[in-house]
């Protein structure tokens, strides 16, 4: 029996790093669109979008490069909530903040940083509120994505996987129910941790974002492609000689029968475990 959940009214941007940032950027010809003017063509109203560059070292160049960007497509104003305690993230101010916002931006930078900041505030509360409730975009880059999954990576070589407990893995926002983010997927060779990862629980989806590539999460769980790169899904829901519960630490694990999808641009994914009439895979429009 599928699994039944509220059915969001918002939706995600999930995106993989690196997106383009303007109209006009160097891969421009291989998209009739970036993911950032995706994003804004999503908001129900282009009054007002949150950037929240919590996850970054350099939260003020980060955002204001958001800044930019935004205006730039059109948004009448675009706030920063530089989020930098728990306190603050509770306070009067930033719930102001994000009940204004047609849109939330999170930067890329440190995943735990942005979990360990924000999770279990009323700033989160609200948020998921919102996304429930209301038709509220919340777009993530990098860092940003990967704090958006139920099980979140936070420590691992890109070409760590092969052996038990190589990979950390916490709570992440829990915006995207049962499904595992991972970023900068092609380029780091991070295929083997997302392994891993749905080893040790297998009725995740293991969902691995190229740059300058994104999934459009609308209804929780219908998955549209966008960008210029690919989108790699590991499925274990039917996988079989799982050995990571056997095995010791610093050793060899294995599993057989993952399902794995490539998915490009237009393509689109359901994901299993919600109640839907659509087959899990559809051809682009």
């Amino acid at each position: 029996m599928a699994t039944m959940f509220p059915t969001p009214k918002g939706k995600l941007l999930v995106i993989g790093g690196h997106e383009q940032r303007g109209k006009d950027g160097p891969d421009r010809e291989q998209s009739s669109e970036s993911i950032l003017e995706r994003f804004v063509d999503e908001l129900h109203q282009k009054n007002t979008v949150v950037v929240i560059p919590t996850a970054s070292e350099i939260p003020e160049e980060s955002a204001q490069d958001y800044v930019e960007v935004f205006t730039g497509f059109g948004v009448k104003h675009v706030e920063v909530l530089n989020v930098q305690s728990r306190e603050q993230a509770n306070s009067v101010e930033a719930l102001d903040m994000l009940d204004r916002a047609d849109g939330v931006m999170f930067t890329g930078g440190d995943q735990l940083r942005l979990t360990a900041l924000i999770g279990g505030t009323l700033l989160l509360k609200r948020l998921t509120e919102r996304y429930l409730r209301e038709p509220l975009v919340i777009a993530g880059t990098s860092a940003g994505a990967t704090a958006m999954s139920t099980p979140m990576i936070y420590q691992g070589r890109n070409d760590s996987g092969f052996v038990k407990d190589e990979i950390h893995i916490t709570t992440g926002l829990q915006l995207l129910r049962d499904v595992a983010i991972d970023t900068h997927f092609i380029a780091r060779g991070r295929i083997v941790r997302m392994a891993q990862i749905i080893a040790t629980n297998p009725g995740c989806i293991g969902l691995g974002l190229e740059e300058d590539t994104a999934v459009l999460v609308s209804k929780g769980n219908e998955l549209e492609v966008i960008g210029n790169g690919i989108v790699v899904l590991l499925d274990g829901h039917e996988c079989r000689e799982n050995t990571i519960y056997q095995v010791q630490p610093g050793e060899v694990f294995s599993i057989r029968d993952l399902r794995l999808h490539l998915l490009a641009k237009g393509q689109r994914f359901t994901l299993p475990g919600f109640a839907s009439s659509k087959p899990p895979l559809e051809k682009p429009e």
